[in-house]
């Protein structure tokens, strides 16, 4: 079976628009379906990798503070930190949902790359805030760029133990993390210490490399090319020797040096040379490949789009675009490149809560309260306690918080990958979800007003063609909402919903009333009921 990276290059269509959109954005609104459904692939990448500004700039704390990110006071100094996370979270969330773009994929894809989790060791919530935007500088630029600038990161400094690593006392954990999760990961196990792409002596000697790269507690150090802040370079505390790797990287030596400029020297050269190796351009296109595609493949998908996806990929000195771009405009990912119905890639992934969140809230229009003028009601009533504290926990992913730095389990551990969203313990805040925002109440835990409601009777009738016919409704729904098109039985199955036992008429009569007088509690109710099926159904928990 042979599979293709050559360009899909027929217009989309509706099916492959949906496919597309899920894979390649968080906003999954019709209007923009409708759209993408009339371009070819290569024109929708290049719409969806448009650079957006952000739409909020920054969080804001109602409670305290105000926008306390872009005040010059000490991170630390400011009270309710753990609420300040969940609003650099809301803020973070609102332009990703805000807007159809590729580049808050990404920026989420090099979080589960280069993990920080936003609790407290990562230090004040201020230093979070700067790593997102360190990340949504990178997202669809330069990888190799940001392994080395997110090495001065304060968030990350302070969550992997690098500012605590000097000289005469090497703290071994970020150099460990950095071969093994960032970069070129381990490879099967040759031998005790050796993990075949390096060996426990280059932990050591990356470890020494990162000595003396300290936080800048104040964050008044800006770095040049990102007018971020960042840490600094303490010579005193940095290894001044040689560093010898394994023959892993030929022995290769990086000549010690004892300047604050020559430390950044190190780190370069350190990361130049992890990236010349095949294996961390190989690496990378896997987790691209798991992200975007599927989390599962066979040598065949190996050979012939992962080994020339790495490729392009070393080819383009690790601009991440291009190669994101190859895949997402191949046969391959449009599952044009072969007739085998046991491999299919449409609805081969289980939704994250944060997709399954934003596709909920994108597609149904769902009104949100301005970040800026209604501050409490987004920020705390919406976002931290319903979101944060209820939702995304209760779904298995406590948002930008996995429990250990190698990410969610859906992200790497073997053989579930995605299939880990969906469990006993997690499926009831995924099916509380569409019931909190009918209902307007967090329907998880407590039943608190989310200031957050999806009116069905006004999007229906906005959106869909002749929606007072139950059969046109339904299929519409359904051939927006889900992956592929359902049956005629599990059509009825919906249409049985809507209709509650009575004949189709019914529904005819009742829009039909509604209309005239403008009395819209039975078809709420119907609609309320049938959406709520739709979003739960196994279909809509695929993409």
């Amino acid at each position: 079976m042979a599979f293709s990276l050559t360009p899909f290059s027929p217009t989309l269509g509706l099916r492959r628009a949906k496919h597309l959109l899920r894979r390649a954005s968080f906003n999954f609104s019709k209007e923009t379906l409708d759209l993408v459904s009339a371009m070819t692939a290569s024109e929708a990448l290049t719409f969806l990798s448009e650079n957006p500004t952000d739409i909020i700039a920054e969080p804001h704390d109602y409670q305290g503070d105000g926008y306390w990110t872009s005040s010059t006071e000490l991170p630390a100094s400011f009270s309710g930190q753990g609420r300040k996370r969940a609003y650099i979270c809301g803020w973070w969330w609102y332009n990703s949902i805000n807007q159809t773009s590729l580049k808050h994929k990404l920026s989420y894809f090099l979080f589960t790359s280069f993990t920080v989790s936003n609790g407290n060791g990562a230090g004040s919530a201020t230093y979070f805030y700067d790593y997102l935007r360190l990340l949504d500088f990178y997202a669809m630029g330069n990888i190799k760029t940001l392994a080395k600038k997110i090495t001065l990161d304060n968030a990350m400094l302070k969550f992997l133990n690098n500012t605590d690593n000097n000289a005469n006392n090497p703290n071994e954990n970020y150099g460990r993390e950095f071969l093994e999760l960032f970069t070129i990961l381990k490879g099967a196990q040759i031998s005790e210490g050796n993990y075949t792409n390096y060996t426990e002596l280059d932990v050591q000697q990356a470890a020494k490399v990162f000595t003396g790269f300290k936080t800048q507690n104040d964050r008044s150090i800006i770095d040049p090319d990102t007018n971020l802040p960042t840490g600094y370079n303490n010579i005193n505390k940095h290894d001044t020797n040689d560093k010898v790797f394994s023959s892993a990287f030929n022995n290769h030596v990086i000549t010690g040096q004892n300047t604050a400029v020559g430390m950044t020297q190190e780190l370069d050269d350190f990361v130049e040379m992890i990236f010349d190796q095949e294996e961390t351009a190989k690496s990378y296109c896997r987790k691209l490949y798991r992200y975007f595609v599927k989390s599962e493949w066979d040598s065949s998908v190996e050979a012939e789009i992962i080994d020339p996806l790495a490729q392009e990929l070393i080819a383009n000195n690790f601009e991440v675009l291009p190669t994101v771009t190859t895949l997402l405009t191949s046969q391959h990912f449009f599952d044009e490149d072969n007739t085998d119905a046991t491999d299919e890639i449409f609805g081969s992934i289980v939704k994250s809560p944060l997709q399954l969140l934003n596709e909920v809230i994108s597609f149904f229009n769902i009104s949100l309260p301005n970040p800026t003028t209604s501050s409490e009601d987004y920020y705390n009533k919406f976002i931290r306690k319903f979101i944060f504290n209820s939702y995304m926990p209760g779904a298995g992913m406590n948002f930008f918080s996995p429990d250990s730095v190698a990410g969610f389990p859906a992200h790497y551990q073997e053989p579930d990958f995605d299939r880990h969203w969906f469990s006993s313990s997690t499926i009831v805040a995924r099916y509380k979800l569409i019931e909190s925002l009918i209902a307007g109440r967090n329907k998880i835990f407590p039943n608190d007003f989310i200031m957050v409601q999806i009116d069905t009777v006004n999007f229906v009738e906005n959106n869909i063609e002749s929606p007072g016919n139950i059969t046109n409704l339904v299929t519409e729904l359904t051939t927006y909402l889900f992956p592929e098109e359902i049956n005629t039985n599990r059509r009825d199955y919906f249409i049985g919903i809507a209709l509650d036992g009575y004949e189709a008429y019914y529904w005819a009569g009742a829009w039909g009333a509604y209309l005239s007088d403008g009395d819209d509690v039975i078809v709420r109710n119907r609609l309320n009921a049938l959406i709520t099926s739709m979003v739960n159904a196994a279909e809509f928990q695929l993409m």
